[in-house]
Order: C-alpha cells, then sequence, then structure tokens
C-alpha cells in the first residue's frame, strides 16, 4: 500500500470504505445513539477523536515495540488495552469539561472501547500495511466518516418520527432499513477509489 495517496485513503475511508455503511462496524452504537442530532454529533466527534489518537498510538506500538520483540501475535490485546486506555482519558476529559454530552451520551461513551469500528481500523492499518502518515489519513477519515453516518442517520430518524410506520418495523427495524439505504447510496461513491 507504499503508493496510495494519504488523501485518496482519507477520503476513501470517509465515503467508500465507510465502517458503519462499507464495514459494518461500530453498529452498536451508531443504532442506539442516533436517536438526537446533537448526542450523535458529540458521539461522532469523540469516535473520530479516539479513532485518530489510537490509531497514531497503536502505530508506533506496533512497529516500535511488538515487531522488533517478533510480538506480533500480541497485536490484538495491546490495541485493545491502547484503545480502553485512551478511552478512559477522554471519559475523564468529556466528564470534566462537558458535563452535559456527558450525561446525554451515557453509557456509550465508555463503550466506544469496545466499538469494533476502532479496533478494525487498527487492524486494517497493519493488514494493509500503512505507513504513518496512511495511518492518520485512515484514521481520521474513518472517523470522520463515522460521524457523518451518525448523523445523518441521526437527522433521517428525527425527521421519521412524525411518519406513520407500521408497529413491527418501529425502533430497530426501519433504522436497520435506512442504513442499508444509506448504504446502497455510498456504494455509489465506490466507482471514484476503493481501498479495500
Amino acid at each position: 500500500m507504499e503508493g496510495i495517496n494519504p488523501l485518496v485513503i482519507f477520503f476513501a475511508s470517509i465515503f467508500t470504505s465507510n465502517m458503519i455503511l462499507a464495514n459494518f462496524l461500530g453498529m452498536c452504537s451508531f443504532i442506539a445513539v442516533s436517536k438526537e442530532t446533537k448526542t450523535s454529533l458529540g458521539l461522532g466527534q469523540a469516535v473520530t477523536f479516539v479513532l485518530t489518537g489510537t490509531t497514531i498510538l497503536n502505530y508506533f506500538i506496533y512497529h516500535y515495540l511488538l515487531v522488533p520483540f517478533g510480538l506480533e501475535y500480541l497485536r490484538f490485546i495491546v490495541f485493545i488495552i491502547t484503545i480502553a486506555a485512551f478511552v478512559q482519558l477522554v471519559e475523564m476529559i468529556v466528564e470534566r469539561y462537558l458535563p452535559t454530552l456527558y450525561y446525554s451520551l451515557g453509557i456509550f461513551l465508555p463503550l466506544i472501547t469496545v466499538n469494533c469500528a476502532i479496533l478494525g481500523v487498527a487492524i486494517f492499518m497493519v493488514i494493509r500495511d500503512y505507513n504513518l502518515l496512511q495511518s492518520i489519513a485512515f484514521g481520521v477519515g474513518s472517523g470522520i466518516g463515522w460521524m457523518l453516518a451518525i448523523v445523518a442517520m441521526s437527522g433521517i430518524r428525527q425527521k421519521i418520527k412524525r411518519a406513520p410506520i407500521p408497529k413491527g418495523l418501529e425502533g430497530a427495524g426501519i433504522t436497520l432499513i435506512i442504513t442499508g439505504m444509506m448504504a446502497l447510496a455510498f456504494i455509489g461513491f465506490s466507482g471514484i477509489v476503493n481501498i479495500q
């Protein structure tokens, strides 16, 4: 993957290789928190920040600690520990400086730790053998793509609150249908660039 420009990876991770709409990673918090736009935007910003920070940390840990000592097989455990520690730091900062957002996100802020999109970015970074700039572009782009998807979903969900929806489709049912439609719409960008 040396030949791919980091800018291409950045835009591809937002649109054509979106973590939610192309890889379906990070769906649990996406469905649960996307009821209000303000909360979705706050969680999207937190996920973007965590993705950026943990991608950089995991890059250095993998390439300068695990690989030199032949400990690549520990990458999953190390990545999860790094993500958990970083999310704890973010949670303390949000609780201290943005208490309204902290209470509106509730349990979903600490659950960023187990958001599979964040671990997925770290694993894809290693599998695709990205350099540092490509990894940063991939982390930031994936976070922005995740935020874009959850904010779009929250806007749609607020619009359909007043729509007559059959009882069997209310809640998660209609959310999954809309997610599928959004994924189909994002497939339209796949002719531009694809990094898979």
